[in-house]
This record gives C-alpha cells, sequence and structure tokens, in this order.
C-alpha cells in the first residue's frame, strides 16, 4: 500500500520565471511539487494552502542534466523534478505571485 504524502509536503517551492509570469496573467501558477504526488493530491495541497479553488493541474517531469564541469572533472546527473501547472478558478489569484 502506497503511503500518503502529507499536503504541506506536496508543494516544495513556486517556479518563478519569464514564462511562469505570463502563464499568471491567465490564471495558470506553476510549482515544483513532490516526486510522488498525484493530481489529486497537488489540487487539494493548492486549495488548503491558498484557499483558492482550483480548476485542472497539468504535470511533468524535468529530466535532471548532466551539469558542465570545469577541467574534466567527473560529476553525476542533477536530480529529476516535477512540476505542476495549477489553473485557478476565473476571478482566484494567488497572492504569492503578484507584484514579481
Amino acid at each position: 500500500m502506497v503511503k500518503s504524502i502529507h499536503p504541506y509536503e506536496i508543494l516544495r517551492e513556486p517556479i518563478i520565471t519569464e514564462k511562469s509570469t505570463a502563464l499568471a496573467l491567465q490564471g495558470k501558477y506553476v510549482f515544483e511539487v513532490h516526486e510522488r504526488a498525484t493530481k489529486p493530491e497537488i489540487k487539494r495541497a493548492v486549495e488548503l494552502a491558498f484557499e483558492v479553488t482550483v480548476e485542472s493541474v497539468n504535470t511533468l517531469r524535468v529530466r535532471g542534466r548532466r551539469p558542465r564541469r570545469a577541467f574534466g572533472r567527473r560529476g553525476g546527473n542533477l536530480p529529476f523534478k516535477k512540476k505542476a501547472i495549477v489553473t485557478l478558478a476565473s476571478g482566484d489569484t494567488i497572492e504569492l505571485f503578484e507584484g514579481v
């Protein structure tokens, strides 16, 4: 049986880039989330943390890349990450992203 993840452990950090701020104008917000979190768990965590209504959740896994190293040093790969693009109901906003 798979152990459920606590809602406060699901959302790792908001992703604030040029592309994500353009999405925020459309009511879509981007978060880095726990690797094993499912869409219903992400929806519940966002609604609990920010007191908004979530319409849909899209997720994607970002592959870990190999960092460039100087002078031939060997290194491993950066870890895989999981992102979630959360679409809110019209009229709802998340104050964390406002004014960035």
